[in-house]
């Protein structure tokens, strides 16, 4: 399933020559009823008559999938494991695969909650999903302040996007897929609680008017977006890690607050937990290297709620400060 990414690859806060309005949400085009379609169409019928299965069920059968996962695709786990064994030199190899093997899992039980997120009555996810320190961000927005929410990418950040939305006004980017009924789907079950999507080619100016017409901004930032011209280098989790410099900047000019988040999931009580974190300090657009370094905490103090659930298959290093050597096979 694609990411919500947001992290815009933009140099400066002067944005000229950028559409004033999101990009219009993907339309039905009757192609999609067109044979070649069918078979998304009984996968998606599959989907949905399993999302209504026992949450029990749904998490033995996601561990199933994920050991197979784990199994058979060598590549990402190599990857999760090269992310882990960077961040945390401390464990033993063993712990590493335990930590990669439990990632797997909860992967895949982040996929098959996203028939409940498309289909489930709000009144259903609202059962399912608690969310934690929101009351900080009313807070703010009560006193007329703007607010960013710095989303990580656990494996189940939709289902933070879904919770908040439902909770407060929002708005957010999203990464477009291949498949047309696939991105017509997505995009439009994205926005089913009242929350207002763009892409990365609608720019930064919209992001910047939907903060000032009093939505919340759902803002992710930690994938590396390549090309270090436009990065900067700062640790996380004592890893040099590519940045683009945007945050800093969208808060200062928005005049916002920023609280990261992370969605977790709670096994023992088979519920997922949004979690808001306290505003993130020194984060005030006045130095690009203080504020990635406040940032790439501030999500470090998220992921450390749920450790394996965090989306370490991402390349989160690909872009390597000079003469450093590359750190993924290829």
């Amino acid at each position: 399933m694609p990411s919500a990414s947001g992290g815009l690859p933009i140099k400066s806060m002067s944005v000229q020559h950028h559409k004033e309005r999101p990009s219009t949400l993907p339309a039905f085009s009757a192609s999609f009823l067109m044979p070649k379609y069918w078979l998304i169409w009984i996968g998606l019928f599959l989907f949905y008559c399993l999302s209504w299965l026992p949450t029990k069920v749904i998490d033995a059968f996601a561990n199933y999938l994920g050991d197979a996962a784990f199994t058979k695709n060598k590549k990402r786990f190599a990857i999760a494991k090269t992310n882990l064994q960077l961040c945390f030199p401390d464990k033993s190899d063993d712990e590493i695969n335990e930590m990669a093997y439990e990632h797997f899992r909860a992967q895949a039980r982040a996929y098959l909650q996203y028939a409940r997120l498309w289909w489930h009555p709000a009144s259903l996810l609202k059962k399912r999903i608690e969310v934690v320190g929101l009351e900080q961000v009313e807070a703010v927005k009560a006193k007329g302040e703007n607010v960013i929410i710095l989303l990580c990418h656990s494996v189940s950040l939709d289902v933070a996007i879904a919770a908040l939305s439902m909770r407060i006004k929002s708005s957010g980017p999203y990464k477009p897929v291949r498949s047309p009924l696939i991105n017509w789907l997505l995009a439009n079950r994205r926005v089913r609680f009242g929350g207002i999507i763009f892409t990365r080619e609608d720019g930064l100016r919209p992001l910047i008017k939907s903060i000032r017409s009093d939505r919340v901004l759902i803002y992710l930032a930690d994938e590396d977006l390549g090309g270090s011209s436009r990065c900067v280098f700062t640790p996380f989790y004592g890893v040099q890690k590519a940045t683009v410099p945007v945050l800093g900047r969208l808060a200062k000019t928005t005049h916002s607050k920023v609280f990261a988040c992370i969605s977790c999931y709670d096994s023992g009580r088979s519920k997922y937990v949004v979690k808001v974190l306290p505003c993130i300090q020194n984060l005030n657009g006045e130095d690009d290297l203080a504020d990635t370094r406040a940032m790439n905490s501030a999500i470090e103090q998220a992921v450390d709620h749920c450790r394996s659930q965090y989306l370490w298959t991402l390349r989160l290093f690909q872009t390597r400060p000079e003469n450093e050597p590359p750190v993924y096979k290829s």
